[in-house]
């Protein structure tokens, strides 16, 4: 299917995306709303899982972050993941302002960086009726230091009080690397299968992706904890999606955080690594899981003919 290009505003900068019509529907119909994860764009497997929820009916907002891909915004490759989560309400409130999108039956879907996006979302938002929040990213200040050696966290911060002084004198923003070859050079995502999933996805799909983030969005991504929202999603419907030897997000945080989540939640348990849900069996999987769960929240079981998945679920 090919999906319509679209732009909203988001305060003063302009959004793009791609929005898909529901299939197999007469008159307005429900919504999910997508973003992709850290420095990540909507080309990047996004479309995979929106032509799934479609094809159940469902309609589906996909957008690039600002700052990020197709959307506007500066400086370039800054995540300010308030922004972000606002950038997602926004979303919301253009996609229910559409005559075939059903206002009150909204979902929101992340992955990643934007599976901790949604959190906050959902709790925040109550026009929001289920969320699906994949692979998570649950706090920016313990993965921080999950995720750096200790002996290289001190030059690391070291670094990032230089770029204040420089931005505050009026310099250009510092950078470095999302991704990195070598595991021990300085990137924001220091793992081998980060490198290997963002540089041949790109290479095949998205050119518009870029090898880079400011410094400073390691320090805004540091002030985040979406854990901090996760008790407060109840009533709000919730699926989690974990993979079990996740080092990319944690997957230790996700299942502390799914924890203290309220009724209703499901818990669905992938092996493999955070990227392995991008492609393949784990694609098929996550897909599936979460369009089923969508559906049984903002089309109804009966109306679709959906069964719905079971309370906690593990795939092997």
């Amino acid at each position: 299917m090919s999906p319509e290009d679209v732009e909203f505003s988001t305060g003063d900068v302009t959004l793009r995306g791609w929005f898909f019509a529901a299939q197999r529907t007469s008159g307005p119909a429900p919504v999910v709303v997508m973003a992709h994860g850290l420095s990540a764009v909507k080309e990047m497997c996004l479309a995979d899982y929106a032509e799934v929820f479609a094809a159940a009916g469902l309609n589906v907002l996909v957008y690039d972050h600002r700052n990020f891909g197709a959307s506007d915004g500066t400086p370039r490759q800054e995540v300010d993941p308030v922004a972000q989560y606002r950038g997602y309400r926004d979303a919301i409130s253009y996609a229910i302002s559409r005559p075939d999108v059903d206002s009150e039956r909204v979902g929101v879907w992340g992955s990643s960086f934007s599976g901790g996006l949604v959190l906050a979302v959902a709790a925040i938002d109550r026009r929001v009726k289920a969320v699906v929040s994949q692979v998570p990213f649950i706090d920016g200040y313990d993965t921080a230091r999950y995720m750096v050696r200790p002996d290289l966290l001190g030059h690391l911060l070291d670094n990032l009080d230089a770029d204040r002084a420089n931005r505050f004198a009026g310099g250009e923003p510092a950078t470095l690397p999302a991704v990195d070859p070598d595991p021990m050079a300085p990137s924001m995502m220091p793992d081998p299968e980060a490198w290997q999933w963002f540089s041949t996805t790109a290479a095949a799909r998205a050119p518009r992706w870029k090898n880079e983030l400011t410094a400073r969005s390691f320090d805004l991504i540091s002030e985040f904890s979406p854990r901090s929202f996760v008790h407060r999603i109840s009533p709000t419907p919730l699926l989690m999606i974990i993979a079990r030897t996740d080092v990319c997000a944690p997957h230790e945080f996700a299942f502390e955080a799914f924890s203290t989540a309220r009724e209703p939640k499901r818990l669905l348990i992938t092996e493999g690594g955070h990227f392995g849900l991008y492609a393949g069996e784990g694609l098929a999987i996550s897909s599936a899981a979460a369009r089923d769960h969508f559906v049984e929240h903002l089309i109804g079981i009966e109306a679709a003919g959906a069964t719905p998945p079971a309370r906690q679920l593990s795939h092997h």
